[in-house]
C-alpha cells in the first residue's frame, strides 16, 4: 500500500511533463501545417531546374 504514495506523485509528474511538452509544441507552432509534409513527397524538387536552364538559354541567345 505504501508504494501508491510513491507511484501517484511520479505519475502526476509524468503527466505534468507531458502536458508542458504538448503546450510547448503548440506554442512553437509544431502543429500549424500538418498537410505540407504529407503531400511534399508527391512533388519533385527537380521540376524547378528546367526553368532555370531556360532563363540561362534565353540570356545567352541575346
Amino acid at each position: 500500500m505504501s508504494i501508491i504514495y510513491v507511484l501517484i506523485p511520479i505519475a502526476m509528474l509524468f503527466v505534468l511533463i507531458a502536458v508542458a511538452i504538448f503546450f510547448w509544441a503548440v506554442k512553437s507552432e509544431q502543429f500549424d501545417d500538418l498537410d505540407r509534409q504529407s503531400v511534399s513527397i508527391l512533388f519533385d524538387d527537380e521540376a524547378k531546374k528546367p526553368q532555370q536552364n531556360d532563363n540561362i538559354a534565353n540570356k545567352t541567345e541575346k
